[in-house]
């Protein structure tokens, strides 16, 4: 079941964290209706900043104001942030190593109603190959509300993954996301999903489709993307043989190519990648249908199992 959307937690959450800690503060490029950061503006206008539409200029006045001690965190669109400012985001924050929090919204296909320009199917890719950065997808509303407080304090800088929208609420209220480190979800022998952001919803109502058919899959929420839990993922190749990634990204250089790199250099076994393939995607009338129409429905997932279980045979 879908909870409130993960932007609304975010910026309650982020609202919340600014009374806790008053060295954050909150940057936006006029878009705090949309990214939910005017939560955040409302309560301590004087720790807010709007700097227009300039998603560059964005990134080097919070790199400023990181350098001056303070923590921003910037609230900008996943496609925006990860090309039009990428320059400014490598040399800025990651060279230098400023401690700004990019709050990257509206990720993935979930601002469906925009189109290919809008879609953010590539950031993972661009943000994981530069040194210095660690990248977080949080799977539901509760997860992003307990990240929030957690990057603000980790040291660095941090991509958060936003989705627009609701996705299925998988995590308990008790959960404690930690950098570096995934998260079992369902135990399982005949192989392994690993999901991350919207996918893990859908990966677990997968893997109950499967094990009423007699597969047994192991299902992990990977929000931590860099750095990824080499420890967890190769422990799953060892002991179920076979691996799934499910992300809402492209299949290229993501969740997926992380998984594939590590297991293709320390435990080798069966794996295919559930994303996006290599093409643009279009408008639908809801982000579901979306996922559904590009590979990322939940009988993509199945169908993905049963093959690898066939070859296994």
């Amino acid at each position: 079941m879908a909870g409130i959307s993960m932007r609304e937690a975010y910026g309650k959450a982020l609202a919340e964290y600014g009374g806790i800690n008053p060295d954050i503060v909150v940057l936006d490029v006029d878009t705090s209706a949309s990214t939910l950061s005017n939560l955040f503006a409302q309560r301590y206008p004087d720790r807010f900043i709007n700097v227009g539409i300039a998603e560059p200029c964005l990134i080097d006045v919070a790199a400023g104001l990181a350098l001056g001690g303070l923590i921003p965190f910037v609230n900008v669109f996943a496609a925006l942030v990860s090309l039009r400012a990428a320059e400014q985001v490598r040399t800025c924050v990651c060279y230098a190593r400023t401690n700004v929090k990019i709050a990257a919204g509206y990720a993935g296909l979930s601002d469906y109603k925009d189109g290919p320009t809008h879609f953010s199917i590539s950031d993972i890719a661009i943000m994981r190959a530069l040194p210095e950065m660690t990248i977080i997808v949080p799977a539901d509303s509760v997860e992003v509300a307990k990240w929030v407080p957690v990057i603000a304090e980790y040291d660095g800088p941090v991509y958060l993954r936003i989705s627009r929208d609701a996705t299925i609420e998988v995590n308990d209220p008790s959960c404690e996301p930690r950098v570096g480190r995934g998260m079992m979800m369902r135990d399982g022998s005949d192989l392994t999903i690993i999901a991350a952001g919207s996918m893990v919803g859908r990966s677990l109502l997968a893997a109950e489709q499967l094990s009423g058919e007699g597969i047994y899959p192991r299902v992990i929420n990977m929000p931590s993307i860099k750095p990824l839990d080499h420890e967890l993922i190769l422990q799953a190749a060892e002991e179920t043989g076979a691996i799934i990634t499910a992300e809402e990204h492209s299949i290229i250089g993501g969740l997926g190519g992380a998984v594939a790199e590590l297991v293709g250099e320390h435990k080798p076994v069966r794996l295919k990648r559930i994303g996006v393939n290599d093409i643009f995607t279009r408008t639908a009338m809801d982000p579901d249908s979306l996922l559904d129409a590009y590979g990322l429905g939940v009988n993509d997932i199945v169908c993905a199992a049963k093959q690898l279980i066939d070859k296994a045979i």
